[in-house]
């Protein structure tokens, strides 16, 4: 979807909107330092493979996926990221990795992050990595009525769960047993 088409299905909606021109952005947080604003504000869409079926994720650019979380949440046996190659040809004329946030308009489920709703104002890739629409986040969940989950991310500077700390101890704890092992030679 172009930029243009975008912008004549939010005039069309009567959506109050904002088109930037930018640097390239090939990352939700690269949009943020752009566009100088939060990175809570600004959407990182996230193509998911949920039981076989492609869906949008969003959330905020500085969150991560629990996977764990998600799966659990969303009473499922299988999510998983998308391969880009399956999924451009749902996108046309979008640069990949600049998809909007608008699943909507691809006929893809969208599931939200709980925290995004509580912005006033989002940002996303206008589906170019050098054009972003900033609009009110009301406006957005009107327009896309996104399921919401409260679980299932995580926010900057959560710590580790206990299980992946102790994966990554042990990772080094291997790591230190080879290099002396090694030192031997």
């Amino acid at each position: 979807m172009p930029v243009q088409q975008l912008k004549e299905y939010l005039d069309q909606a009567g959506v109050e909107y904002m088109c930037l021109s930018h640097p390239p952005a090939f990352t939700a947080q690269q949009l943020a330092h752009h566009v100088k604003i939060a990175g809570d504000r600004v959407v990182k869409t996230v193509i998911i493979e949920l039981d076989g079926k492609m869906a949008m994720l969003v959330m905020p650019a500085t969150w991560r996926i629990r996977w764990d979380r998600l799966t659990r949440i969303l009473d499922t046996d299988f999510v998983d990221l998308a391969d880009e190659q399956e999924f451009q040809d749902r996108f046309p004329e979008c640069e990949v990795g600049a998809m909007p946030p608008l699943g909507n308009l691809f006929d893809m489920s969208v599931y939200c992050a709980e925290a995004l709703t509580r912005q006033p104002e989002l940002a996303f890739a206008a589906g170019t990595h050098t054009e972003s629409i900033h609009m009110k986040t009301g406006d957005f969940l009107n327009l896309v009525h996104p399921m919401v989950l409260e679980q299932g991310f995580v926010k900057p500077g959560a710590q580790k769960p206990a299980w992946l700390k102790g994966r990554a101890r042990r990772a080094e704890s291997l790591t230190d047993s080879h290099a002396a092992n090694l030192a031997g030679y």
